[in-house]
């Protein structure tokens, strides 16, 4: 490398900056380290947001201990917003006009929600993406008495199951065929319907949303594209995420593009065309067995791209490729993911239980994924198998 690293900066702490900064030092970088993040929290972990924090059974999220970050001797700068970076003087631009230089930079921005454009912002009308997107949700559904999930992937599954739990009607508005069609395809998101059609959810697929009704500034209902309307005082647009890279905009850091998902263009160990760059989490496209860069949004494979990326970083041999890995809890079933459904072009259902199930995913004869609701044993052993499979796009 042909600049000598002393500093590393990490842009972005949520979970994959943390476990960057812990990476590098398990890997013995002893050279100052800082994590800068936009949030006045500490890092935190998000799979409980929609889950057991919202319904109010736990306030801890962080994921680790206050003294952790001084004992690391990681330099964790919070409330801190960077607006921009020049690669050539390796400095980045903080919110208060001051600057930050580093030897080596991370970004690990993350995502942002994406919004329906022209939907009012209303009382009543939320995202969760973050900690204080999940501490007004869980306020307000206290005292809600009709809610509205816009969106049936991940998160607005488990939000419904939430809602549910605290016994609050719930309405689950999906364009495609069925939940979870975008990542799991039809015929296992038929499956997960049939579940939260049991625990009291009315599901609509194949529908938009047209608009909301709002009496003052406070929502009272949804619009739908096929002329109906739900009266709602809760509703929820989970519809996606986009990568945060606004600030990147003039800084020859190479970005896909939108069609494909978008995000920071990686290299195997995720490491940008720009000297002394590299990117790592929910905003990094890195190569994908597809053949493509794309953006991988899993709790896990987080953690795997940092360690990679800090051996790299560090010039030594990082490890060889993981089988990605991707769960959901919803109601009391854990729905795990292993491998890459998207890439498949057959899916049979292999198990049936009526709530339990269990799903493999073929390319050209070749399995690509498994997918179960309440099989972990009969997931996790497929691990091996897959991941001597090395499907191409």
């Amino acid at each position: 490398m042909s600049h000598s690293v002393e500093h590393v900066l990490i842009v972005g702490a949520g979970l994959a900056g943390l476990r960057t900064a812990e990476e590098l030092r398990r890997a013995g970088f002893a050279g100052a380290l800082t994590l800068v993040g936009d949030e006045d929290r500490a890092p935190y972990d998000r799979p409980p947001l929609s889950k057991q924090f919202v319904r109010g059974q736990t306030d801890d999220t962080a994921l680790r201990p206050a003294e952790f970050y001084a004992e690391q001797r990681i330099d964790l700068r919070l409330g801190t917003a960077v607006t921009g970076v020049d690669t050539a003087a390796r400095q980045v631009r903080l919110a208060d006009g001051s600057t930050l230089g580093y030897d080596q930079l991370v970004i690990a921005t993350g995502l942002r929600p994406r919004r329906i454009p022209g939907l009012p912002g209303a009382t009543g009308v939320h995202v969760l993406r973050s900690h204080a997107d999940a501490v007004r949700l869980r306020a307000h559904l206290a005292d809600a008495r009709q809610a509205v999930v816009v969106g049936g992937g991940f998160i607005g599954c488990e939000l419904a199951a939430s809602f549910r739990a605290h016994g609050v009607p719930v309405t689950l508005v999906e364009p495609q065929p069925t939940p979870l069609a975008a990542a799991l395809g039809t015929e296992v998101g038929a499956l997960v319907a049939r579940t939260h059609r049991a625990e009291g959810v009315d599901v609509r697929c194949g529908i938009g949303v047209e608009g909301l009704n709002v009496a003052g500034e406070t929502v009272r209902g949804v619009r739908l594209s096929d002329g109906t309307a739900i009266d709602a005082d809760l509703v929820v647009i989970g519809v996606g995420s986009i990568p945060a890279t606004d600030w990147l905009a003039e800084s020859g850091i190479p970005l896909a593009e939108p069609a494909v998902g978008g995000g920071i263009v990686c290299d195997e160990t995720g490491r940008t065309a720009v000297d002394g760059v590299w990117a790592v989490g929910d905003v990094a496209a890195w190569p994908h067995r597809s053949g493509r860069n794309r953006r991988v949004e899993h709790w896990t494979n987080a953690g795997e791209q940092a360690k990679t990326l800090a051996c790299a970083l560090l010039g030594a041999e990082p490890p060889g490729p993981q089988v990605p890995y991707v769960w959901s809890d919803q109601y009391d079933l854990k729905i795990q993911v292993l491998g890459l459904p998207a890439l498949a072009d057959e899916v049979r259902i292999v198990e049936d239980q009526g709530r339990k199930f269990l799903a493999h995913y073929f390319r050209n004869g070749d399995l690509v994924a498994v997918v179960g609701a309440g099989m972990t044993g009969k997931v996790m052993k497929m691990r091996a198998r897959l991941a001597d499979t090395q499907p191409v796009g």
